[in-house]
């Protein structure tokens, strides 16, 4: 690779059909810096990402008995599956270099103004949410609120979004977030088939007015679920024909608006659930599609607040009746009780998701956009049903006005009423128009030849209306003033006569409050100091890899030219995109050995679902369509099951045997037993019990001979990056969680990313999109709403890469590898190390097992995983992959200190349960049966317990130096299902 200062000058052309091939050259070359001694210390981003330095280093390997990180690395990697050169990187730049390049690459992408719409708008992102939520680490780099003690004020971010969606649709019960609008239509399709029970209908009716991407996005889930999608027009289909749902979009795509209920009404009397893809804002004027009989509703939230990013992240909404609370995909977040009889929040009914039911899971939803609808949320809660209806009506009364000086100008305009978005016919003049257009840096939307739309938001000013009323005019001069017709609609409003809504919404103190700056700042303020993220202390979980999202690597998210681009403009407006995705996908292929790369996946979840496909859809053109048989060891991740039921396939379970691998023998068995129809095997690799299997190969060998693929899951890339590549090892297709090895934050539950690496005989399978072209000409539908769904975070695991280069990624891997035997080796004389490889050591995880204890003192994992809490650190992942076990997984950004003090606290907390064991301490009333510890508790006038505050409270001095309250007690997780309430609690119920 010749050496570049820009990275633009790596890739001569833009292609987007070519599949990505990792060079063969693997020389390492950059003229950014003087290449130093390895290891030094310097400016080198190295030594800001990884925690130990290189004297800790030092002390980690003499306490584990090596002398140096090969030597540990060859001990715990088997030898035939490492790789033999080092990766061909561009070589480390510092952050101002990087930052530097990118910049110059992302000033190649055109910011024009954009009326496409489509489902997606321009919008105003208050300051104050910008900078408090968007770009606060105490906000992206929470984790999942599976631990709701610590997580109430996200929980409570949450519980507003939902009230705001239950609101805003009319309906009775919303989850907590899906990926997008696409998928939340998708999810709904598939929620409306399995609520048929035993003999369903199998066909699904979408209208075409519908927005294209979600038709796509539909059409691709009902193919593998068997389902058959008929397009139509509602208002001449008959019924005549069984099907279990309808999908109607309101207002329609090109900007009507529809009166759906005589339709929906006809739909229930076949026995046809109406599902109702809604724009949300809209809702503020319209009728709610909940009070004229939609059974579910969904789309999007982006416009209240969040940026257009070429796409994503956003948050998609999904509201249901009540009487699907135990079928509704995603997350659920419920009011419950603390054990002091306090209201606290947690998540709901979770027994129907993915990681408790498996193949018979709701969905194979793993990844929310928890962080996005925060944003969202607090959108609504800033501006309140006033500030939210006046916004609208503002976008409304532009579009009014448009629309009549377009009438002015001779245009016809579509006679049905609108809300936002309009379609003008124009006979033979769309291509002019549109170069008129685009010679002002406009965008508009080509509905066909002879119509075009335009959609305006909450940025539309009368510039704009001047803009483009003059591109529309023949000679570019208009023969009237918009202020004429702007003061005589601003004398009426027209409020969409016949569909007006009469019903309130956002009531709830909370949306009446914090309208002032102040205000606002201040409850963000309170939220955030109820939740542990990163910014307080390490969270060890097992399989989530939290490790630094450092700020250079944020910094680009909100860069106008990579935040404010419309997902279908012209492909020519995005070149530094383009450029982006090129070096990012040629850099991943090069990482894991494959030939090409997709980055439409939105989530781990849909990186495994669109690997599935690619094989179905490679087995299929071959001829072997009866291959519909997945093997997965019973270790895996929940979401795998799940996803391969999704994907058509039927689920076979391969055993592990007591060292926690897959049992070999009744591998090949099971693949002999179904060789004729065999589809593939889902792997995880270093194992799901953190080990690296030195059968791996064999494995794969077993499968091909049998005519499967290999699809590995990515969960734990971080411990191969830079020392082995799936596809080397025989991997056929992985997915790339890029927010966890690839430095994308967690968000408190997403967002997230899955690209997925195939081999080249699968890259002509590669996810499609029906507005922009992309993916293999053989390939799937769309999986996603947008092209690259979440683009505008992808610049985040661009610049870590371009900061670590092939050298760091390595030290990374091999820091992490470092991290977690050294905490295995520190606890393995206080609790047993569940798996461990030949050598005696772990990957980058490992398993405590904690059973024993419920036997000599009765304390469960539970017990344990709060009382962690009180010495400052989130619970490691609890009872899983074994139950009664945690797994801890410290990543290569925690330091030295950082580790000796959860180590030292795992000891301490050993210690306590010791006291237990010698009956020296109350089995029932002890600090950890009551843990986690509060204000409230230290601060009771009564103290019945057997042990003092300081120790419930200030177990270490660590903990008194810096000490992290969670703000709730225990919550009883069973009152929460018993009495589920989805909703803003009424204030009587905090008093």
């Amino acid at each position: 690779m010749s050496d570049s200062s820009n990275y633009e000058q790596l890739i001569p052309s833009i292609d987007r059909n070519r599949p990505v091939k990792p060079s063969v050259d693997r020389v390492e070359s950059n003229s950014w810096v003087t290449p130093s001694a390895d290891w030094q210390l310097g400016d080198e981003f190295l030594w800001r990402h990884i925690g130990p330095q290189p004297e800790d280093i030092a002390q980690m390997l003499s306490f584990l008995g090596f002398s140096s990180l090969d030597e540990l690395i060859d001990r715990t990697v088997p030898s035939q599956i490492r790789q033999q050169e080092g990766l061909s990187l561009i070589k480390s730049g510092t952050e101002s270099q990087v930052l530097t390049s990118l910049r110059a690459i992302a000033s190649q992408n055109q910011v024009f103004r954009s009326f496409i719409g489509m489902g997606y708008y321009n919008c105003i992102t208050p300051g104050v949410i910008q900078r408090n939520i968007l770009e606060n680490p105490g906000w992206y780099t929470q984790y999942t609120p599976y631990q709701p003690e610590i997580s109430q004020g996200r929980l409570e971010a949450l519980l507003n979004f939902q009230t705001m969606v239950i609101d805003l649709t009319g309906m009775e019960i919303a989850n907590s977030s899906l990926l997008d609008e696409g998928t939340a239509a998708a999810e709904a399709m598939t929620m409306a088939y399995n609520a048929q029970g035993k003999n369903p209908v199998k066909t699904f009716w979408v209208s075409q007015d519908c927005h294209p991407q979600t038709i796509a996005v539909v059409e691709t889930r009902a193919k593998y679920l068997g389902v058959e999608v008929i397009i139509g027009d509602y208002k001449t289909w008959d019924f005549t024909q069984k099907i279990f749902g309808i999908l109607l979009q309101y207002p329609a795509t090109d900007g009507a608006i529809y009166d759906y209920q005589e339709f929906v009404a006809k739909g229930h009397e076949k026995g046809a659930l109406a599902i109702v893809a809604a724009d949300l804002l809209s809702l503020t004027l319209l009728k709610p599609p909940g009070e004229w009989g939609a059974d579910v509703v969904v789309g999007n939230t982006q416009r209240f607040g969040v940026p257009l990013g070429y796409g994503g992240p956003h948050a998609a909404y999904f509201a249901t009746k009540e009487a699907y609370k135990r079928q509704i995909p995603g997350r659920l977040v419920g009011v419950s009780k603390d054990n002091r009889g306090e209201v606290a929040l947690r998540l709901a009914l979770q027994t129907r998701e993915q990681h408790i039911r498996r193949d018979k899971a709701t969905s194979n939803i793993c990844t929310a956009q928890v962080l996005l609808a925060v944003m969202a949320s607090m959108y609504a809660v800033y501006h309140g049903s006033e500030g939210l209806k006046r916004i609208a009506l503002r976008i409304h009364g532009w579009t009014s006005v448009l629309a009549t000086g377009l009438e002015k100008l001779g245009y016809e305009v579509g006679k049905a009423p609108f809300f936002d978005t309009i379609k003008v016919k124009v006979p033979g003049t769309a291509s002019q128009i549109l170069a008129k257009a685009t010679a002002n840096s406009l965008n508009l939307r080509e509905i066909d030849s002879q119509t075009i739309g335009i959609s305006l938001d909450e940025t539309t000013t009368k510039i704009d209306i001047i803009d483009l009323l003059e591109i529309f005019a023949v000679d570019g001069n208009l023969t009237f003033s918009v202020e004429e017709i702007s003061q005589h609609h601003l004398a009426e409003l027209s409020i969409i006569k016949g569909f007006e809504r009469t019903s309130k919404y956002l009531t709830h103190p909370v949306f009446n409050t914090h309208h002032s700056e102040t205000e606002l700042l201040r409850y963000m303020q309170r939220l955030q100091n109820k939740d542990l993220s990163l910014t307080h202390s390490m969270i060890p979980l097992g399989s989530c890899t939290m490790k630094l999202n450092a700020t250079a690597e944020m910094i680009p998210v909100t860069w106008a030219e990579f935040g404010q681009i419309h997902p279908f403009v012209p492909i020519e407006q995005t070149k530094g995109y383009q450029i982006l995705f090129q070096q990012l996908e040629k850099w991943l292929a090069e990482i894991t050995g494959f030939a090409a790369i997709s980055l439409q996946p939105n989530a781990g979840s849909q990186g495994e679902y669109a690997g599935l496909l690619v094989i179905s859809q490679y087995h299929a053109q071959k001829g072997d369509i009866s291959r519909n048989i997945c093997l997965i060891p019973q270790s895996a991740h929940g979401t795998n099951p799940a996803s391969a039921v999704m994907a058509g396939m039927q689920v076979v379970a391969v055993a592990c045997d007591d060292e926690g691998n897959i049992d070999v023998a009744d591998l090949q068995a099971k693949a002999e037993k179904h060789k004729d129809n065999l589809a593939a095997l889902m792997v995880t690799y270093p194992s799901t019990h953190g080990v690296f299997e030195e059968s791996i190969q064999e494995i794969c060998q077993i499968v091909h001979d049998c005519g499967g693929q290999v699809y590995m899951d990515g969960a734990n890339l971080n411990a191969q990056v830079g020392l082995c590549r799936p596809g080397d090892i025989g991997a056929d297709v992985c997915h790339l969680n890029l927010h966890k090895t690839f430095c994308i934050p967690h968000g408190g539950g997403g967002p997230g990313m899955g690209p997925i690496g195939v081999a080249a005989h699968l890259a002509p399978f590669l996810p499609k999109h029906p507005v922009i072209k992309v993916g293999g000409e053989q390939g799937i539908g769309a999986i996603a709403s947008s092209p690259w769904s979440s683009a505008s975070i992808l610049p985040i695991s661009w610049v870590y890469i371009a900061l670590m280069g092939a050298s760091g990624l390595q030290k990374a891997t091999q820091v992490a590898i470092l991290n977690a035997n050294y905490i295995a080796k520190r606890l393995e004389a206080y609790y047993p190390i569940l798996y461990k490889g030949k050598n005696g050591l772990v990957a980058h995880e490992c398993i405590l097992d904690l059973r024993q204890f419920k036997k000599t003192a009765d304390i469960d994992v539970d017990d344990i995983a709060k009382r962690l809490i009180d010495y400052g650190f989130h619970p490691p992942t609890v009872s899983w992959p074994v139950a009664g076990t945690i797994m801890v997984e410290p990543t290569e950004s925690e330091s030295k200190e950082e580790l000796d003090r959860f180590c030292e606290a795992m000891i301490a907390i050993r210690a306590e349960i010791r006291g237990i064991e010698l009956g020296e301490v109350d089995k029932a009333n002890n600090v950890l049966k009551n843990a986690p510890h509060t204000i409230a508790d230290l601060t009771a006038i009564e103290w019945n317990r057997p042990y003092s505050r300081e120790k419930a409270v200030y177990p270490t001095d660590a903990v008194k130096k810096h000490k992290f309250w969670a703000t709730v007690n225990r919550i009883d997780q069973a009152y929460g299902d018993r009495n589920l309430v989805c909703s803003c609690p009424s204030m009587a119920a905090y008093s």
